[in-house]
């Protein structure tokens, strides 16, 4: 016991000087560290009107959370330092002590108070990014589905589906997302927002594009062995632009044919659209193909069918797993195919990859 009090004695209360050095280092440590994690980049390039409120959000909580953190930190440091063990008390019990209930009203009511405060905050934000889009806005369906995103929209009164969405800027726009398999996650980092498609349910969010340029969509739940190369590509482009790409889309040549006997098959359509009256998904959602312009990376780029017969790129499509590329598992690729496309658009899609790639 005397060892105890001695000891007690030795340190003795800590001085308000000690305190008030503590605390200027605290204070020096949390505008540093502030100003640091306010200046790095987290995120890209905000292209999107929710961006900036979301990125206000998260400078917020940055300027919140890292006193707190250096507090703590400082707190856990000093104490380790000022009431560690010395040799031979490693046996020893501190003196007995008596909790300050003011002082644990306090550090109970603050952080209550704090995570509140950035609640609601984060509420209103939230709030104000679901609030319904304005009438007439145009509406674009996104489906997702083992490892591919396919979109579709009305313009004119007639359907475009692409594998590859082309948005103009700055006008509103409302997703649907929906998926066909497992829950996905639809996900453009530059617009800040993204939402869970989810099977048998229909979620969404809207959001006016800022910025042109070529932003990649990404899935953010993980979905399967294909998860990670579950990427797509938006452009968005002048309101010229983006008119002109409608046009060749709704253009009568660009028309997804009827499966009927003699139907003129436009093979680079289904390659970057699939076909919606069957449910084939577009080749060109999973496969990069320099010709049609895509650059997906689920499956293996398709440049290397280059010197295949027809024959063999025919086995590939309808039986996938036959021949698997190197880095490529099984599976990865829908095994329906011969299903879900007639015999003529096989054909086509074979004749059509051979030419591509100088086959």
């Amino acid at each position: 016991m005397s060892a105890v009090v001695g000891e007690e004695t030795r340190r003795g209360p800590v001085p308000r000087r000690t305190w008030a050095a503590l605390l200027a280092v605290v204070l020096a440590a949390s505008i540093v560290g502030v100003v640091l994690a306010l200046t790095i980049r987290w995120f890209p390039t905000r292209a999107s009107d929710h961006g900036e409120s979301v990125d206000t959000l998260w400078d917020v909580l940055l300027i919140v959370s890292v006193p707190i953190f250096v507090l703590v930190v400082a707190l856990v440091v000093f104490s380790i330092w000022r009431w560690r063990a010395q040799p031979g008390e490693e046996h020893l019990d501190g003196p007995p002590i008596h909790g300050d209930t003011r002082l644990e009203i306090i550090w109970t009511a603050l952080p209550t108070a704090i995570i509140a405060g950035l609640a609601a905050y984060a509420a209103v934000v939230l709030l104000d990014i679901q609030e319904a889009p304005a009438k007439g806005t145009r509406v674009v369906n996104v489906t997702g589905q083992q490892f591919a995103w396919s979109f579709s929209m009305t313009e004119g009164g007639r359907r475009i589906a692409a594998n590859r969405l082309v948005l103009p800027v700055g006008e509103p726009v409302e997703f649907k997302v929906r998926s066909k398999d497992v829950i996905h996650d639809f996900w453009v980092p530059e617009w800040r927002l993204k939402v869970d498609a989810v099977p048998g349910i229909t979620t969404s969010y809207s959001l006016t594009p800022t910025r042109t340029g070529s932003y990649q969509v990404v899935c953010a739940e993980l979905c399967g062995l294909g998860h990670a190369f579950m990427r797509q590509s938006v452009s968005v482009v002048s309101r010229e632009r983006y008119a002109a790409w409608v046009r060749e889309r709704t253009a009568p040549a660009a028309t997804a044919p009827a499966a009927g006997a003699g139907a003129k098959i436009d093979a680079e359509q289904l390659f970057t659209a699939g076909n919606p009256q069957t449910g084939a998904t577009a080749c060109g959602a999973c496969h990069a193909l320099a010709a049609a312009g895509t650059t997906a990376q689920t499956g293996p780029d398709l440049a290397a069918l280059k010197g295949w017969d027809a024959a063999r790129i025919r086995t590939a499509i309808v039986d996938p797993n036959a021949e698997l590329a190197k880095g490529f598992g099984a599976n990865i690729m829908p095994p329906n195919y011969a299903q879900s496309l007639t015999g003529a658009e096989v054909d086509a899609l074979v004749q059509y990859l051979r030419k591509s790639v100088g086959g």
